[in-house]
Formats: C-alpha cells, sequence, structure tokens
C-alpha cells in the first residue's frame, strides 16, 4: 500500500522529487510522519536530520500533490434517504445536502487574533458543511476566518478545483444568508423560517408552509454541527 502510494503521487499527482529528498522520505517521514502525530517542523527536524526550511517546503509540495488528485479517488455522491428522513425531505425531490456555516472556537497567535475574531468578539474559524438527510457529511471547508461571511466562504468552495460539486439537476437546501441561484435553495425572507419560531404556530400561507417544510429539511446540518462540538 505504501509503495502504491508513492507511486501514485509521483505518476499521477506529478510529485517532484530532488536528489537530496527521496520520494519514500517525502511520504513516509515528512507527510504521514507529520499527520499521524502532529508534530512541529523544529521537532521533525531532529528526527530526521532535515532542515525546518526542507521540511516546510517538502511537506507543502506533498500536500498540495494529495490535494490534486484528490477528485481522482473521491467522488461526492448524492445518498439515498434513510426511511426516517424521507418524511421531512420528500418535499424537496433531487435534494443533494443541507449547507450552511457554523463557527468553531479556536486558538490563535496574536497577531492573527484579529482577523478570526467574530461578531460576537469570540475568536474562531467559520467553516462551510454540507450533509444528506443521514447527518453524513458531504463536503466541508475549514479554515476561514471567523470575520468572514457565509457567502464570502462558500465562493471560495465553488472556486476551488476540487471544491465543492454543484448539480445541473440536484441542490442544497440552504437558509436566507445565501442567495436563491441555480443548485441552491433558499426560504422566503421576510417569513417566519426557523423551527423555534413555529412553536405553537401553524403556516397561514404558501410561503408559511414552504419555509416549515424548508426548515424541518435544512435542520439536520444543524443537529450534525451541534453533534459534532458535543
Amino acid at each position: 500500500m505504501f509503495k502504491n502510494l508513492c507511486v501514485v503521487l509521483r505518476d499521477n499527482g506529478g510529485l517532484v522529487v530532488t536528489k537530496n529528498v527521496t520520494l519514500k522520505e517525502i511520504v513516509a517521514f515528512i507527510l504521514l510522519h507529520i499527520l499521524a502525530h502532529d508534530q512541529k517542523n523544529s521537532t521533525i527536524t531532529t528526527t530526521f536530520v532535515r532542515s525546518e526550511e526542507t521540511i516546510s517546503r517538502q511537506f507543502h509540495n506533498v500536500l498540495r500533490t494529495v490535494l490534486k488528485i484528490g477528485n481522482l479517488y473521491i467522488e461526492q455522491e448524492i445518498s439515498e434517504l434513510s426511511q426516517e428522513s424521507e418524511e421531512s425531505w420528500r418535499w424537496f425531490p433531487n435534494v443533494v445536502g443541507a449547507l450552511d456555516g457554523t463557527l468553531v472556537k479556536l486558538t490563535f497567535p496574536a497577531e492573527d487574533r484579529s482577523r478570526y475574531r467574530n461578531r460576537k468578539g469570540d475568536i474562531s474559524s467559520n467553516v462551510l458543511g454540507v450533509c444528506d438527510a443521514n447527518m453524513k457529511f458531504l463536503y466541508v471547508l475549514p479554515g476561514w476566518e471567523g470575520s468572514a461571511s457565509d457567502t464570502r466562504v462558500l465562493r471560495d468552495a465553488l472556486q476551488r478545483p476540487n471544491g465543492l460539486k454543484v448539480y445541473t439537476d440536484h441542490y442544497y437546501l440552504v437558509d436566507v444568508g445565501y442567495t436563491n441561484v441555480p443548485g441552491f435553495l433558499a426560504p422566503y425572507r421576510a417569513t417566519r423560517y426557523h423551527l423555534k419560531e413555529w412553536e405553537g404556530n401553524t403556516p397561514t400561507n404558501y410561503k408559511e408552509l414552504y419555509n416549515l417544510r424548508h426548515s424541518s429539511a435544512r435542520n439536520v446540518i444543524e443537529r450534525t454541527f451541534g453533534l459534532l462540538k458535543t
């Protein structure tokens, strides 16, 4: 398996090997060791007797190669609905999943904190996620600053080479923070939407009925994020 990985990264990904650092060393010692043990470059330099600059450069080279060939081996699929999910999702034929952003509190160096400070004043990262009706993640884009808007993060996900896939005959459920365009189905604005707003209330017109059904289906991404954070 390891030998095959090396060959794939070299032949399919175009990983460049130098005379000073072998293919085996790049993949096994630098990439896998750092990912498996979450070690800093300074620690790796001592272990493998390489300069910190070499470790950093080779790690990013092989990491870019892995991302480059990702779409050859990882395919975003449209999941089958489970029986318990069919009730809330049956009103939305051809739906792929529910999409939303969530803020994840993190620790950053002092010089970066201002960029990651969200509207509530917390230091966080804005993470975009898509899940299906079975609470299975289909796509995740981490790393954006907490100050970034959800639409900005989504735009980045769509522009990436291996980013979020948009289908011509399917769509994602999104909330009012996103634009209602082909591939993304949003609720009516200025109309009761979130499930908490419906406690003790029933729809009085077609817009409210649509929003209630939309919220009931899209709520799965909020529950999935909540479960992930517990």
